[in-house]
């Protein structure tokens, strides 16, 4: 049995082939404040139940050597050069050049993408806080196990599939569905391995572990082998699988031809390998591997391949992966390429592009000035927060005695001021109790392409956590 150590832990993690799934394993009860064991943590080692992933479904390199060299047409050289050899001729084995880097080729493009490709990975966090026997503790992804306890915070990473057990955040699934929009999480809802959060705070129970989360599933589909649907590598080998059989008997009946004639040149000479010197047997077989060679394509298999490496090369400097050289083809027959939103290419964050007053009593600066109070006395971590934070970072002179944070439920949030009255800053339908038409307007007006927040003042303090 192969296994490895784990660091701090006298048990062996068992292989692939040898773990258990989730569904056949005892799921512990366990408690946000306790968390796991390290017995039970131990339990899991030896089941098998820990983060980590299964071996890579990419080729292999032994596989990449085997699917280059083991190709008819390469048979066919590789015959016609071992009877040059085997004649002694040494000069007239130039041909299998061809085959050579047509090989090479091949194989070195192969290799990069595979390396490229086992690189991919949507979880990129490194470690994570679990509660064990009652203590927080900093684990590496990879150590997480089945039933593991584990604390986030706006900014974390979900490393694995896990149910949330206290707590309400909103989490940001884009690398994993495409949408950009935050998605709320409340006790009993799952959280998907790869997404990350933007808000709140909660603590879940991993749910599954390793080959079994989400993302890896994601991952294991984009490096999986897939057969190449090429017209010109099909093409290609139906021609040289054609001439072989039309070269084959063709190339006997030229030997005995050749072997029965005398030697044109008086002057050629060959040692076999036995060292023995047979003028009509280095003729016969220089002349029909020659005939032979002029029959099958080899300019034609080496230029295709020159060509699609050309291409590879130029795609790469777009950043475009070219896992195999005959991909060129399918991407050539493209006419539409469809593209699903932009959520796994953008930052994900927001950032204050600018604030109008509204109404005879607001004044710019005095906008300012309030959303740095609110700022100060606000402890918030969902995008907007953190954008109005980045753009007023500095100090104000009104002093908060009372804040309510932001709720996803309620979309707004504020703090009362001394000898200031409340401000709140939040969606107008969910502040306002009836949004005026000229706001509306301004606001599906900016609608089109920005978030449009309002900020709203009252001289009374809050109703506990409702609005005055």
């Amino acid at each position: 049995m192969k296994g490895y150590f784990n660091k701090g832990d006298c048990g062996m993690k068992k292989t692939v082939k040898e773990r258990l799934k989730a569904e056949e394993a005892e799921r512990f009860a366990v408690t946000q404040e306790q968390g796991l064991t390290q017995a039970q943590v131990d339990q899991r080692i030896r089941e098998g139940l820990v983060n980590d992933d299964k071996p890579l479904p990419t080729k292999s390199i032994k596989r990449i050597f085997y699917d280059n060299i083991v190709t008819l047409f390469n048979v066919l050289n590789l015959l016609l050069g071992i009877a040059v050899f085997l004649v002694g001729s040494y000069k007239n084995m130039l041909f299998l050049g061809v085959m050579f880097f047509n090989t090479s080729i091949g194989i070195f493009q192969e290799i990069r993408a595979k390396h490229t490709i086992d690189k991919l990975s949507i979880v990129s966090a490194t470690k994570v806080t679990v509660i064990r026997d009652g203590q927080k503790k900093k684990v590496a992804i990879d150590d997480i196990v089945l039933d593991d306890v584990i604390e986030f915070s706006q900014g974390n990473q979900i490393p694995v599939d896990c149910v949330v057990i206290s707590g309400n955040c909103d989490a940001n699934e884009s690398l994993l569905t495409g949408e950009s929009d935050a998605i709320h999480k409340k006790p009993g809802d799952m959280m998907y391995s790869g997404s990350y959060l933007v808000s709140g705070k909660c603590i879940a129970r991993a749910e599954h572990v390793g080959s079994e989360n989400y993302a890896s599933k994601i991952s294991a589909q984009a490096k999986y082998i897939k057969k190449v649907n090429s017209e010109i590598l099909y093409t290609l080998n139906k021609i040289i699988k054609v001439l072989t059989f039309i070269i084959l008997p063709l190339a006997l009946l030229m030997f005995w031809r050749q072997y029965s004639l005398p030697p044109t040149d008086p002057g050629l000479t060959g040692v076999s390998v036995l060292g023995v010197i047979d003028l009509h047997l280095v003729q016969a077989v220089v002349s029909t591997v020659a005939a032979v060679t002029g029959m099958i394509p080899e300019g034609l298999i080496l230029l295709t391949s020159t060509v699609l490496a050309v291409s590879v090369i130029r795609l790469s400097r777009h950043k475009v992966l070219v896992q195999e050289l005959y991909c060129i083809e399918t991407l050539a027959r493209v006419d539409v390429l469809c593209l699903d939103k932009t959520g796994t290419i953008t930052e994900g964050c927001m950032e204050v592009a600018d604030y109008v007053p509204f109404g005879d009593k607001a004044e710019k600066e005095n906008i300012a000035d309030v959303l740095c109070g609110l700022v100060n006395a606000l402890d918030d971590t969902n995008a907007t927060f953190m954008a109005l934070k980045d753009k007023f970072s500095g100090t104000s002179a009104m002093k908060s005695d009372k804040a309510v944070p932001f709720a996803s439920e309620k979309k707004w949030s504020g703090a009362h001021f001394v000898n200031e009255g409340s401000y709140i800053m939040g969606a107008a339908e969910f502040i306002l109790k009836k949004v005026p038409p000229e706001l509306k307007a301004m606001l599906d007006g900016y609608a089109k392409n920005y978030r449009s927040i309002v900020l709203a003042h009252s001289d009374e303090d809050f109703k506990g956590q409702d609005l005055p």
